[in-house]
């Protein structure tokens, strides 16, 4: 029988050689975890989550990427591209309407997000998957989930950046 956290991937092993973390400080990291989980439409910068898990910022960043594996804000990016794509799959709302219920404030942010990690813009996409979805339908929902979750194991700046073929773009942060 699935669990009730079947959607949530098994936290990779620290790296070898890696302090282990403290059992209490791993309950609070995944309180946050799941506050994002329930509500990935909500902004939850770091100070928000360092609040929820009673650490301060630096160490909840720290600790928050040795347990899972990625930054917060990454794992918050999975999840919102996850849902998004559920939702493209298994509703006719418009693009912007599950944008925007996704949590993001920019349509044109969440277009291009999305097809820097799914490879494709979510018009394009929605047709196959829900193509696809017809094909599924008695597939367990947990082994769908799991085998449709997007691979960010590096940041979406970062494929850009290796994309834009020896051009360099700096950021309004990097000008600072």
């Amino acid at each position: 029988m699935p669990s009730r956290k079947d959607s949530n991937a098994p936290a990779p092993a620290p790296p070898e050689g890696a302090p282990m973390q403290d059992p209490q400080l791993l309950r609070r990291l995944l309180r946050a975890k799941d506050r994002m989980d329930a509500a990935s439409h909500e902004a939850w910068p770091v100070l928000r989550l360092a609040a929820v898990s009673g650490v301060s910022e630096a160490h909840f960043a720290r600790s928050f990427k040795l347990a899972f594996g990625m930054p917060p804000h990454r794992y918050l990016l999975t999840r919102r591209i996850e849902r998004a794509t559920a939702m493209l799959r298994d509703t006719d709302l418009s693009i912007t309407e599950i944008a925007f219920a996704t949590g993001w404030e920019s349509l044109g942010t969440f277009g291009r997000t999305f097809r820097d990690v799914a490879g494709e813009s979510p018009g394009m996409l929605r047709p196959r998957l829900q193509a696809a979805a017809r094909q599924l339908e008695h597939m367990p929902a947990c082994v769908l989930k799991a085998a449709q979750r997007p691979d960010l194991t590096e940041a979406v700046s970062e494929k850009r950046r290796r994309t834009a073929a020896g051009t360099k773009r700096l950021s309004t942060k990097e000008t600072r």
